[in-house]
């Protein structure tokens, strides 16, 4: 059966508005990490991409938006597939199994997401958008956990899990970005929570 072509219309928009907000979020990345953030305007950016800046502020309200939010780290999605994973599913594993669409996504958009990282690390006045987002989605999260596990949010079981399973996500990032792509980000971050599952014991020193 063939899609309606109302729908088809839809999807063709859709894909057509994620292309140009990725051209945007890429152009900005590229250029900033050739200048620097303070020496790079909205303007220059969507005249990078092609687009006016009234394209632009059609999808991102200001510069810093464009450089550090990603389609592919959609945490709303990730807190409803959380949700949706089955009750009886602990609460560790169901915290990896909701974050494999996001890793899947990152991990194809590679390149950009190194680029990322590397104009974060060089422009720190970036880091207080994605704290205060970091912060948003850890205290939707311990509500979360809190729900699946049967005890009230300000229980420590459920804020300390959020806490534990985002430093163990953020350090599979790092390894995933300092390496050479040998190892999949997925297999990183399932090693991370596989060491929070049996404890945090001390790594066996190499033979």
């Amino acid at each position: 059966m063939t899609a309606h072509p109302a729908a088809q219309t839809v999807g063709l928009r859709d894909r057509k508005k994620q292309q140009t907000r990725d051209a945007l979020a890429t152009a900005a990345l590229h250029l900033v990490a050739e200048r620097g953030l303070e020496n790079v305007t909205v303007e220059e950016i969507s005249a990078a991409a092609d687009v006016s800046s009234r394209t632009f502020f059609n999808y991102f309200p200001c510069k810093d938006d464009a450089l550090v939010a990603d389609h592919s780290v959609d945490s709303a999605r990730f807190l409803t597939r959380l949700a949706q994973v089955p009750p009886e599913v602990p609460a560790l594993t169901a915290v990896r199994s909701a974050l494999g669409e996001m890793i899947d996504r990152m991990q194809a958009d590679r390149e950009r997401w190194l680029l990322r990282m590397v104009v974060i690390e060089r422009n720190p006045a970036l880091l207080p958008r994605l704290v205060a987002a970091g912060v948003e989605t850890e205290r939707t999260m311990t509500e979360l956990v809190a729900d699946r596990v049967g005890v009230p949010p300000d229980h420590h079981f459920p804020a300390l899990l959020a806490a534990v399973t985002g430093a163990a996500f953020r350090s599979a990032m790092l390894r995933w970005a300092a390496g050479d792509g040998a190892r999949s980000l997925s297999d990183l971050v399932d090693e991370a929570f596989e060491t929070l599952a049996a404890g945090l014991p001390d790594p066996q020193p190499a033979p």
